[in-house]
């Protein structure tokens, strides 16, 4: 009982559904295949969009000898067991599902023979690998990130799939439903449409037979179109603008759309962008949440999440700090500037170290003679900055 988003399984990159900026007409991995060439990589994105396939598609046209592996499944003697059919063929394509779960002993294996090319790896993965990977794995290979499909591209999809189900008549609505339900995962979407398809006596998929065969809300969000990037700002505005309630639901839209990893995201930018010195423990708390939630998934996930978002919403705000770092990079990438001073170069004789005096401060130029009055700084009018700008003064009476 094959199903069908295993039998159509693609198996060479021109049937993969999307990720033009990967596969597309003169892209990287396009150019790898009519390169005949193959080099160790990390595919991440979220479930459903086309990780497996690519990477089925990049050994099956390039004739590669391969195994899959997972990381959760499989254990140290099946590593092993890869690695001598690696040393027996002198190279051999090594595709790992869940790549951000594998332990340090088996990557402390594979190490070695990625590093000397004997194996070449494919990662596979619905984590950022920049937060979940250890950074010896991820130094040796590209990392790719894959897009979520836009509604036009899984209706695509859809239509060609559905000419593989014999006397299938699919409407219209249908097939607009199923590719709103799958919120991008096409799999789930190929899923979907078949169970549709049995449960009807005559095949006739409508709008009716797929609220029946599936009890998830059809709520229309395309997470690659302008109307996601639109939710995405109204997000961070409206915590921005301090509307506690307008946050929450909009945290609520991208929690049913199932987009976790831009929430993780927006969160972590409006700590240190719209929050910032005026609440400046919101980045630990955001930090802590996120990784509540990837211990909790969801459902439970939005209970973290709509606590950190509304501190984040309720939060005095200030932009102080990185607009003065703007204001500094500014200077310097128009030529501003000049040399260190003298007496704050390394192991100068004429710098005076400020714990040996009062207070821990003592009157010295360190900025360039030429920005020496500089004032990059300035404080927001929020309890925190003005109480360290009171500290600050009173250290330098």
């Amino acid at each position: 009982m094959e199903l069908l988003a295993d039998k159509l399984r693609p198996k060479c990159l021109n049937d993969v559904i999307g990720q033009t900026h990967l596969i597309g007409k003169d892209q990287i991995l396009s150019n790898l295949i009519a390169n005949k060439k193959l080099f160790s990589m990390v595919l991440y994105g979220n479930p459903g969009i086309g990780k497996t396939s690519i990477a089925y598609a990049l050994v099956n046209e390039l004739g590669c000898k391969f195994r899959m592996l997972n990381a959760v499944i499989n254990n140290k003697s099946d590593f092993d067991v890869v690695i001598e059919e690696a040393k027996m063929y002198g190279e051999l394509v090594l595709i790992i599902d869940e790549i951000h779960r594998m332990n340090k002993d088996k990557q402390d294996l594979l190490l070695p023979y990625i590093e000397n090319g004997l194996i070449i790896f494919i990662g596979l993965t619905t984590s950022n690998p920049y937060y979940k990977i250890n950074p010896a794995i991820r130094s040796r290979c590209q990392i790719f990130e894959l897009h979520n499909l836009s509604q036009e591209e899984l209706k695509e999809g859809i239509k060609k799939a559905s000419k593989h189900l014999p006397h299938i008549k699919l409407d219209k609505s249908a097939l607009e439903s199923i590719a709103t339900l799958s919120s991008g995962d096409f799999r789930n979407a190929l899923n979907l449409l078949e169970m549709a398809y049995y449960s009807t006596k005559d095949f006739h998929v409508t709008t009716e037979v797929i609220k029946k065969t599936n009890t998830k809300p059809i709520v229309y969000g395309d997470k690659n179109d302008s109307g996601h990037y639109d939710l995405i700002s109204a997000f961070q505005k409206s915590i921005r603008g301090s509307d506690v309630n307008a946050a929450l639901y909009y945290l609520g839209r991208l929690i049913v759309i199932g987009d976790l990893d831009i929430i993780y995201r927006r969160m972590t930018v409006i700590a240190y962008e719209d929050i910032g010195l005026a609440n400046p423990g919101m980045g630990p708390k955001v930090r802590a949440a996120i990784e509540a939630s990837e211990m909790l998934g969801l459902p439970e996930a939005r209970i973290p999440l709509a606590v950190v978002v509304t501190e984040l919403a309720q939060s005095p705000k200030s932009n102080s700090a990185y607009t003065a770092l703007d204001a500094a990079i500014e200077d310097i990438e128009s030529g501003e500037g000049g040399e260190v001073p003298a007496w704050i170069k390394t192991s100068s004789p004429l710098y005076k170290y400020p714990h040996n005096y009062p207070k821990h401060w003592v009157k010295q130029q360190y900025l360039p003679e030429r920005l020496k009055d500089r004032k990059y700084y300035k404080p927001a009018p929020n309890k925190y900055e003005m109480n360290l700008v009171a500290i600050n003064e009173e250290m330098k009476k």
